[in-house]
């Protein structure tokens, strides 16, 4: 299914909301304390420099923060949030501090998310977002990054790495979106499963008015009559501890900063709900594909499906985990992370 990390009750288009394959007191003041890595000294990595950090690509402001140390040859690890839309502050506060300690972290809001601009134009192509990335790494002074990336941000990863697969060190894909017709007709069985009577109401309802046939998505949005209903939904599908979805809205509470969902209504508008990756052969970084074993929004056996075509892809499940898995299982998940980058690091 396609991914919204964004809580639905934001009043996000009912489109996006779909997509949401899209945090008790949890900011980073009540996160463990990191200690954290000098700030570099030299003009040429002045864009690596410990704290917050604005850089113009294209004409639109983006914001991103540094933190972190890592041993020398480590590539710094930019973070790809999902949403679209959600921005960075939360995987920050809360799972940033478990990754700090041995990786230089690049928390990074993209256009029309977070702290970073939402320009004029409403230019928000795949291709754009990915063309920002190579302008972060360039102002980060970084010869290669490594990609860690959620939900929607996994399209992102996959098309700046097949796009620039000499820049890349490794992906982590988790949770992630790349065959979003498949992966809807994974989550529509989810609805037929988890909400039999819902799902009788469309289950014969599959051709549009011109005869052509309704996607799977269209049909799961179709068969919640109420918004109340859809929201109960996607967070059931997401968080089976509804903590963690509460941690979430505390971040981003505390740094004053929503969802507008003007990312998203660009994003589908535009057909994100058709996306397929085919690039497969140019991924020829290591990448670890990351499933949550209880997450209804993005089904395991789709992001499976996804690491047996990548040259050099695995797959692992966390069996406790829904569609956060760095929040439902962060020791795992930090792990797992530190040794993918600095194994990629020797390579």
């Amino acid at each position: 299914m396609v991914l919204l990390d964004a809580p639905r009750r934001r009043g996000l288009a009912h489109a996006a909301v779909l997509s949401c394959l899209v945090v008790t007191a949890a900011c980073r003041s009540s996160a463990p304390a990191v200690e954290r890595a000098p700030a570099p000294r030299s003009e040429a990595s002045e864009g690596m420099r410990d704290g917050e950090h604005r850089v113009v690509v294209d004409g639109v402001e983006l914001w991103y923060r540094v933190a972190g140390r890592a041993t020398d040859g480590v590539p710094p690890v930019v973070f790809l949030h999902g949403g679209p839309g959600q921005g960075s502050a939360h995987f920050d506060a809360l799972a940033g501090p478990r990754l700090e300690p041995t990786l230089r972290m690049v928390y990074f809001d993209q256009r029309g998310s977070g702290h970073s601009e939402r320009p004029a134009s409403n230019e928000y192509t795949i291709e754009r977002l990915v063309d920002d990335i190579e302008g972060l790494r360039k102002h980060l002074g970084a010869t290669r990054i490594a990609l860690v990336a959620h939900s929607f941000g996994g399209v992102l990863a996959l098309e700046y790495a097949a796009k620039h697969p000499e820049r890349t060190a490794a992906v982590v894909f988790a949770s992630g979106l790349w065959d979003a017709p498949g992966q809807c007709a994974l989550r529509l069985q989810r609805v037929a499963r988890y909400r039999p009577a819902l799902y009788a109401r469309v289950q014969g309802d599959t051709l549009n008015a011109d005869g052509s046939r309704r996607s799977d998505c269209a049909v799961e949005l179709a068969a919640f009559p109420t918004r109340e209903e859809r929201a109960a939904w996607d967070t059931e599908a997401m968080y089976p501890d509804p903590a963690v979805e509460a941690r979430i809205d505390s971040v981003n509470a505390a740094h004053g900063i929503r969802n507008t969902g003007e990312i998203g209504r660009a994003l589908f508008s535009s057909g994100l709900l058709r996306y397929r990756f085919a690039a497969f052969d140019r991924l020829t970084m290591p990448v670890l594909v990351i499933a949550g074993g209880r997450d209804r929004a993005v089904a395991a056996e789709g992001l499976r499906a996804l690491a047996e075509r990548l040259p050099d892809g695995r797959f692992v499940e966390y069996e406790r985990s829904g569609h956060f898995v760095y929040l439902d299982e962060p020791e795992r998940f930090a792990r797992d992370v530190t040794a993918l980058v600095t194994a990629a690091a020797r390579r």
